[in-house]
C-alpha cells in the first residue's frame, strides 16, 4: 500500500478528540452543550469557538505536537481552549491550579510547554506570574484579564476574547493520527516528582462511548454536572463523554452545595457526578429538604466508596440509582464500575467489574492471574491505557510488565467476579508474618468520634519487622488520649492489626489535591521504635 493511500485511510478513519464536538455539532447543532451561570453555548457555537481557538494557535506559528499548558479552573472558556488545542493537533497539558509554584514550574519545564492558557486569578497568586514570565511562555488569559502580577499584561499576554476575534469558524485542516499524543496529564502521586501520563487521541476516545453505555446515557437526552476539576482525568472524561452523546453539561467552578442544589432544579439535571463528601454536604444542607430532585435519575461517585449508612440515606432520599466508577490517569476512567443493582447487596470498598472496554484481573508477583478469594495486584487491559510516562521508560516498563497495566493497588475478586479493593500495595504492612491493610486500620480509627483523619503506615521494628503505626488528627475542639484510641482499635481489630503506637498530629502531610503523603511519615518517623522504652 502506498504512503499516500495509507495517509488517506488514516485521515478518513481517524479518531481525534477535537472531532467529538465537531461531529456532535453536525448532529445536535441547536442543542445546548454548555451552561455556566447565565451563559450558555449551543453545539454549533461551541464548535465554532473551538475552531477559532485552534486557528489562533496555528496563526502564532505553533506546530503540531507542541505542548500547550493550562492553568485553569472549570469554565466554558477552559473547555473551548482545551478542545481548540486538540483540534490544532497540539498536546494539552492541564495543571492542577492548587499546586505550589515550584511544582507548576516543574511541569512547565518537564513537559516543554511553549504556550499557556491560564485564569488571571491563578496567575495573580504569589509567585505564579513571575515564574511564567521568567520562563518566557506566552499566555492566553481567561476571566477578566486585568492587572496580573509579574508584568504579564503586554505582548506576552493575550485576552481569550482577542484570541478568538477574527479567526475562521471552520474546522482547521490539520492531519491528526489516532495514535498521536493528545495530552500529558501529571499525576499528583505520593512519592517523588509527578509523572507525566501520556495519552493518545484514541486511548481517551476509546472510553467515552463505553462510559455512555455503562451509565445508560447513550440515547436519552441528559443534563450532567461538571463539579470536579477538569484538570483531572475523571471530570475530563465525564465531560467529553457527555459532549460525545450530545448532552448538556452544567459547568461549576468549585463546589458550593447550595448552588448545586439550586442548579439541580433550575437546569433539570439528570446525572450528578460528585465525591462522597459532596453528596454528604448536599444531603445535610438546610436547602436539601426543599430541593426538587425529580429530574435526577443517576448519581455517579468516585475516589472512594460511600460509607454504608450514608449510601443508604442517599439511595432513599437523593436518588435510587448510585454507581461507583473507578480508574486512573494511566487507565482513563472509567475502568471499573460498581453497578446500581449492587449498591444494596454488598458494602465496603467494592470497585465492581470491568467496563465494556476493559478487562480487570488480579495478579501474583510472578505474573500469574489469581482466582476468586486470592489477593494480589489489580491489573487492567484495554484500549484506554496510557502510552506511557513522559521521559520515563523505566517506570513505563515497570507498570506494563506481563502484558497488563499494573495499578499499584491490591485487590481480590469475590465468587461473583466483583472486585474488592484492599489497599495500595506500598501501604500493605507486613508485621510479624501477617499482612495488615492500612486502610482497614484507618477505617476503624475514623469511626471514633474525636478523629478527623488518620494515616497508618508500617515503621521499622526490631521484633515485628514493621510495626503498625497510626498518625491521627482530631476534630476541632476534640480531645482524646492515645490509650483510648488504642482501646478503640482493640475492640474492632485483630491483635496483630492493632497499632503499636498512635501519634497525634496537628496535620497530616498531604499533596495539593489532599492525598496523604505517607512516604513523608515513613521517612520522618523511621527511627520511632529505635529508642529504649519505645512503644510496641
Amino acid at each position: 500500500m502506498s504512503t499516500a493511500t495509507e495517509q488517506a485511510r488514516e485521515r478518513i478513519g481517524r479518531i481525534a478528540l477535537g472531532d467529538v464536538v465537531h461531529r456532535s455539532a453536525r448532529r445536535f447543532g441547536a442543542r445546548t452543550a454548555l451552561i455556566e451561570g447565565d451563559h450558555s453555548l449551543t453545539y454549533t457555537a461551541l464548535n465554532a469557538a473551538t475552531n477559532q481557538f485552534a486557528h489562533y494557535l496555528l496563526a502564532q506559528g505553533m506546530r503540531s505536537a507542541e505542548r500547550v499548558g493550562m492553568l485553569c479552573n472549570n469554565s466554558i472558556g477552559m473547555i473551548v481552549a482545551l478542545l481548540g488545542i486538540q483540534k490544532a493537533g497540539m498536546v494539552w497539558v492541564p495543571i492542577n491550579t492548587a499546586l505550589a509554584p515550584d511544582a507548576i514550574q516543574y511541569i512547565l519545564e518537564h513537559a516543554e510547554v511553549t504556550r499557556l492558557v491560564a485564569d488571571a486569578s491563578v496567575l495573580a497568586r504569589p509567585g505564579i506570574a513571575e515564574l511564567v514570565a521568567a520562563l518566557g511562555i506566552p499566555v492566553v488569559l481567561l476571566e477578566p484579564a486585568g492587572e496580573v502580577a509579574g508584568g504579564l499584561a503586554g505582548p506576552a499576554a493575550t485576552k481569550y476574547s482577542d484570541a478568538l476575534a477574527g479567526q475562521p469558524e471552520a474546522l482547521p485542516d490539520v492531519d491528526i493520527a489516532s495514535g498521536q499524543l493528545a495530552q500529558i496529564m501529571y499525576t499528583s502521586g505520593t512519592t517523588g516528582p509527578q509523572k507525566g501520563v501520556m495519552h493518545s487521541h484514541a486511548s481517551v476516545h476509546s472510553v467515552l462511548s463505553a462510559n455512555l453505555v455503562d451509565t445508560g446515557c447513550g440515547t436519552a437526552r441528559e443534563v450532567f454536572t461538571c463539579l470536579l476539576p477538569m484538570f483531572h482525568c475523571a471530570q475530563h472524561g465525564n465531560t467529553m463523554s457527555a459532549l460525545l452523546g450530545g448532552h448538556t453539561v452544567v459547568v461549576g467552578r468549585g463546589f458550593d452545595p447550595a448552588r448545586v442544589l439550586a442548579d439541580l432544579a433550575r437546569h433539570r439535571i439528570s446525572v450528578v457526578v460528585a465525591l462522597p463528601m459532596m453528596y454528604r454536604a448536599m444531603l445535610e444542607h438546610p436547602q436539601f429538604a426543599n430541593t426538587d430532585l425529580s429530574s435526577v435519575r443517576l448519581c455517579i461517585y468516585g475516589m472512594a466508596p460511600l460509607p454504608k449508612n450514608l449510601l443508604l440515606r442517599l439511595l432513599d432520599a437523593f436518588c435510587p440509582n448510585f454507581i461507583l466508577c473507578s480508574g486512573q490517569t494511566e487507565m482513563y476512567p472509567a475502568a471499573t464500575i460498581f453497578e446500581a443493582e449492587e449498591q444494596r447487596k454488598r458494602f465496603g470498598a467494592y470497585w465492581g467489574v470491568g467496563t465494556v472496554v476493559n478487562e480487570v484481573a488480579v495478579m501474583a508477583d510472578d505474573g500469574r492471574l489469581l482466582g476468586a478469594g486470592e489477593p494480589g495486584e489489580i491489573v487492567f487491559r484495554g484500549p484506554n491505557v496510557m502510552l506511557g510516562y513522559y521521559k520515563d521508560q523505566e517506570a513505563t516498563a515497570r507498570v506494563q510488565r506481563f502484558g497488563w497495566h499494573h495499578s499499584g493497588d491490591l485487590g481480590v475478586l469475590d465468587e461473583d467476579g466483583q472486585l474488592l479493593f484492599l489497599d495500595r500495595i506500598k501501604d500493605m504492612i507486613k508485621t510479624g508474618g501477617e499482612n495488615v491493610p492500612s486502610i482497614k486500620v484507618e477505617e476503624v480509627l475514623l469511626r471514633h468520634a474525636a478523629v478527623a483523619n488518620a494515616a497508618v503506615v508500617g515503621l521499622p521494628h526490631a521484633r515485628w519487622g514493621e510495626a503498625v503505626t497510626a498518625f491521627v488528627t482530631l476534630k476541632p475542639g476534640a480531645a482524646v488520649e492515645q490509650e483510648e484510641l488504642g482501646a478503640h482499635c482493640k475492640a474492632h481489630l485483630g491483635g496483630f492489626e492493632v497499632p503499636k503506637d498512635v501519634v497525634l498530629l496537628a496535620a497530616l502531610p498531604a499533596t495539593s489535591t489532599g492525598k496523604i503523603q505517607k512516604f513523608e511519615l515513613r521517612q520522618r518517623y523511621r527511627e520511632h521504635y529505635d529508642t529504649a522504652g519505645a512503644p510496641g
